[in-house]
């Protein structure tokens, strides 16, 4: 048994080691003032002070984070509505909206931003300067995994609960909202959250979609690699690093508060 635990802790340790070594070898170049990954410079903060103050590199930033929230709140409002709506239907009517939701989820994402390039810019002859295709794409990716989010949270509660509001005097949008959203917030919250990382890591819906003035972190860096600015390369390891952290602290936080808040209640028990 000891033998069993020992090779299955040595596999896993490989397998984060594969996942991690990268990320912390760039993280660690980003502190020096070497221009290529290999080569051992010496310690330096200058990427960090290159990304915050490039004006390039900030609106970069600054216009990802407004859309990868803007897209993410309307991804969740739709998704969240569109699985509300599919539970409390009859089952031919839930099936067949399970069955269309899979659909982008398993779509490739090329194929999501090509086809909505084509109908919002070729068929409607919508201007490509703005920024409608780039939204609309960006929710189209994000609502289904919202919906398939929620609906998990919607099956665990009790059905009866939205009736009994009903028989008790309230309305439908008052039952909605005091009875079925309290429920099910934690599956609208995880949708929220996944919606921005989706947004937050497409580059395919967004180089079909995107104003040719605008620019995602995915775009950008993808572009900047082509090119032959080293200050921007080496920045954008900053960047990665910044990025690791924030999301490393998120997940952090997102799993111990909620057994910080569970251990009082074991304890009375």
């Amino acid at each position: 048994m000891k033998k069993h635990s020992g090779i299955t802790v040595t596999v896993l340790s490989l397998v984060l080691l594969f996942i991690y070594a990268p990320i912390l070898i760039l993280a660690v170049y980003s502190f020096t003032d070497s221009s290529t990954i290999g080569v051992i410079g010496n310690l330096s903060l200058q990427n960090y002070v290159t990304l915050f103050t490039t004006e390039e590199l900030t609106g970069m930033i600054v216009g990802t984070i407004l859309l990868a929230t803007g897209s993410a709140l309307l991804a969740t409002i739709l998704g969240s509505l569109g699985a509300i709506g599919a539970f409390y239907s009859k089952k031919n009517t839930q099936a067949a909206m399970g069955i269309a939701n899979q659909v982008p989820v398993v779509n490739a994402d090329v194929v999501t931003g090509f086809s909505i390039c084509i109908l919002l810019v070729v068929v409607f002859g919508m201007s490509k300067d703005t920024y409608v295709p780039l939204i609309i794409g960006h929710v189209v990716l994000s609502a289904p995994f919202v919906y398939l989010s929620v609906m998990p949270k919607l099956k665990q509660m009790d059905p009866s609960l939205y009736e009994a509001a009903l028989d008790l005097g309230a309305t439908p949008a008052c039952a909605l909202r005091k009875v079925v959203l309290p429920q099910i917030m934690s599956g609208v919250i995880s949708g929220f959250a996944l919606a921005v990382t989706l947004s937050l890591d497409d580059y395919f819906i967004a180089t079909y979609t995107k104003p040719a003035t605008f620019d995602t972190i995915s775009t950008y860096v993808v572009n900047a690699t082509r090119g032959s600015q080293t200050e921007i390369k080496t920045a954008l390891w900053a960047l990665s690093t910044v990025i690791f952290i924030l999301v490393l602290l998120i997940s952090l936080g997102s799993n111990l508060i909620p057994a910080k808040n569970e251990r009082p209640g074991k304890e009375d028990a």
